[in-house]
């Protein structure tokens, strides 16, 4: 899952704690989640994509969280998952584990979830992303859904399209909180990582640079021109036109009054964007 060497142990908690809550529905109190080290060496270097000390926010139970996020169809899964499991229990033997597996792979999921031998038989869970509706993330409209929405199944919409805009949303989510847009970016980063899309999160910054709205000219010509007026006319002229792009990002996404109740643009506005884009 990326380079946990570069990711701070702040964001792999949220993360940590984003997972298990939008997509597991663990219910866990993100206060309670402690990144455990799991680097292993034997014939070969391992390390458990993500594995935390997690406690349930009802119930108070206590387990260790084990998630791995797999791109293809590894038929040797569950012996993986088996070792990892050997372990994780091996370094902490009285505590409870549970071990997802996330698929995003583009061919549909065939792994098993079972080892079965002659005299025992192991198990752990398999999350198909396939069966998460991406606009349910999106439309939740948090940092911490948009982040996990890049593992969705983006259902044909162009990958560039979706990156756009979940980095542009952060951005604006996030416009007074630098320290925060800067650990959910890392997040985004990491995970993107695990579908080939760093190109894509690249090109997304590159956008987020060009349509800061302090760049634009409305804004510019209004501060230059020291008039109250001016800078309140340009100000607003440039903050309607940052709105009507984030609504051309949206129009593949989801439908009119989505995206009217998300940009606070007025319906027939978000209306016309669709059929001079179509």
């Amino acid at each position: 899952m990326g380079n946990k060497d570069i990711i701070s142990k702040q964001a792999l908690r949220h993360l940590a704690a984003d997972i298990a809550n939008l997509l597991l529905e663990l219910n866990i109190d993100e206060n309670s989640v402690e990144p455990l080290a799991t680097e292993q060496q034997r014939i070969e270097l391992r390390q458990a994509d993500l594995v935390a000390r997690v406690k349930q926010r009802q119930s108070g139970e206590a387990f260790i969280l084990h998630v791995e996020i797999q791109n293809d169809n590894d038929p040797r899964m569950p012996l993986r998952m088996m070792r990892y499991y050997t372990d994780i229990q091996l370094a902490w033997p009285e505590e409870p584990i549970r071990q997802y597996v996330i698929y995003i792979g583009k061919p549909q999921l065939r792994m098993p979830d079972t080892h079965q031998a002659s005299d025992f038989r192991y198990r752990y869970h398999i999350l198909d992303m396939h069966r998460v509706d991406c606009n349910l993330l999106l439309e939740k409209d948090t940092p911490d859904a948009l982040v996990l929405a890049i593992l969705c199944d983006f259902k044909g919409r162009p990958e560039q399209d979706v990156v756009n805009y979940i980095v542009k949303r952060l951005h604006e989510l996030l416009r007074d909180d630098e320290r925060g847009f800067r650990d959910y970016f890392e997040m985004l980063e990491t995970l993107s990582d695990n579908r080939q899309l760093q190109g894509a999160i690249d090109e997304a910054k590159d956008m987020l640079t060009k349509i800061d709205i302090r760049k634009l000219p409305s804004y510019r010509w209004g501060v230059d021109e020291g008039r109250e007026a001016g800078r309140e006319e340009g100000r607003e002229e440039g903050v309607m036109e940052e709105k009507r792009r984030t609504a051309v990002q949206l129009l593949p996404l989801m439908d009119d009054a989505k995206i009217a109740h998300i940009t606070g643009l007025p319906l027939s506005e978000v209306v016309r964007l669709r059929s001079e884009r179509e």
